[in-house]
């Protein structure tokens, strides 16, 4: 359990530092640590937090020089077919959303 804590907060301490700056639209501007925007590449996450981390941010990834439109339906037509780890994700970063609304 002691190393499952230490990896989710080294994990939260890598998001916090690649998403410093970013805010939510909120009108108190709040930090947005979980926004995928960032110039992390596949590489440097295999390397700090391994394969499988790699393989579902690679999943939850949307590619952006498609329009926002498009992007979207992409994500409507691949969600029944992501994997678990990629649906809680998803599902949890959507109760933060709506958390914040």
């Amino acid at each position: 359990m002691g190393s499952q804590a230490a990896a989710l907060l080294e994990a939260a301490e890598f998001a916090a530092e690649k998403h410093k700056g970013q805010r939510r639209k909120d009108p108190e501007g709040t930090p947005f640590i979980n926004h995928p925007d960032t110039e992390t590449t596949p590489a440097e996450l295999e390397a700090r937090f391994g394969a499988e981390v790699r393989e579902v941010v690679a999943e939850l990834t949307d590619d952006k020089t498609l329009p926002r439109d498009e992007r979207k339906r992409r994500q409507v037509e691949t969600a029944a077919g992501s994997s678990h780890r990629a649906k809680l994700v998803k599902l949890a970063d959507k109760l933060h959303n709506l958390r914040d609304i």
